[in-house]
């Protein structure tokens, strides 16, 4: 496998629509023409597209939201591939085809960075398996396609060897422990590295501590080293966690502008002591941080 040297680095959170957001990220007052995606794309480089998990995205949305990240020219999306391609047992061409003509506008503006193919955790490394997964790697030709598997059978080196063949990148993955579950790991088996935090909490929010963000800081730069692009996506998202986390992670990878909003650094002002808020916070009768 040929790769580059090392290539952009993408951080960000899962999604942007989150409520609980609101006020905390987003500003308690908005004006009429405040867009949620705009305005996260002036903090990270990167937003893990969630819809099209769930369905076909319409064309002109994603059109729209193209648009709205338009002024952050360094600003890539990461799409999770349509469930119904990877958690149903087959697929029709048209379902195919509905998923792609959904992403099209983000292909056509530059803006697509990788399509996440997030199988769900019973899905083993088996003979029929590998057979469904190359059939749908064939659908899909063109695209820069990351595998999330969440069964610690896919490190076999049969299943490793397969995605170096086929060009599909591994999603380096943190999750709850359980059983046959996939471990932290540090593979990169395309051009597009990528690495995905969804907290370790079995049920409820999960805030990883900096000991933890640094020991992944450790595992992005290793494959970040010779990728194409890297991709680090801050997915544990209850309370406004993954905002928190995505930022320091930010400042552990040596990220430029790791600027925040004022509210959201005072709400967490220990988390993120390191970070700039962005207008002067105001933290004691007499004290205040500059921006």
């Amino acid at each position: 496998m040929n790769l580059p040297s090392t290539g952009p680095l993408h951080c960000g959170p899962s999604g942007w629509a989150h409520a609980q957001w609101q006020g905390v990220f987003y500003p308690e007052t908005r004006s009429k023409d405040f867009h949620q995606l705009e305005y996260t794309s002036r903090y990270f480089n990167s937003v893990e597209l969630s819809a099209s998990f769930y369905a076909p995205l319409r064309p002109e949305l994603s059109q729209l939201w193209c648009r709205q990240v338009r002024s952050n020219t360094e600003f890539q999306f990461s799409v999770r591939l349509w469930k119904k391609l990877t958690h149903e047992s087959s697929f029709e061409a048209k379902d195919i085809a509905a998923f792609r003509e959904g992403i099209r506008p983000i292909e056509e503006a530059k803006k697509l960075g990788a399509v996440l193919m997030q199988f769900p955790t019973n899905f083993r490394f088996t003979p029929e398996n590998r057979t469904r997964f190359i059939a749908l790697r064939r659908e899909l030709k063109g695209l820069p396609l990351v595998a999330e598997f969440r069964h610690s059978s896919w490190l076999e080196e049969d299943a490793l060897a397969m995605l170096i063949d086929y060009h599909v990148g591994f999603c380096n993955l943190d999750q709850p422990d359980h059983s046959r579950a996939m471990p932290p790991t540090a593979f990169l088996t395309s051009p597009v590295a990528y690495v995905r935090l969804c907290g370790r909490a079995q049920s409820g929010p999960y805030q990883y501590s900096m000991d933890e963000l640094t020991d992944w800081s450790h595992r992005v730069r290793k494959v970040s080293r010779y990728a194409k692009r890297t991709f680090v996506v801050l997915a544990n998202d209850p309370g406004a966690r993954s905002l928190v986390n995505a930022f320091q992670m930010k400042q552990l990878l040596g990220l430029t502008d790791t600027r925040a909003p004022r509210e959201l650094v005072r709400r967490f002002a220990q988390d993120l002591s390191g970070v700039r808020p962005d207008s002067p916070l105001q933290t004691g009768l007499f004290d205040t941080i500059a921006a």
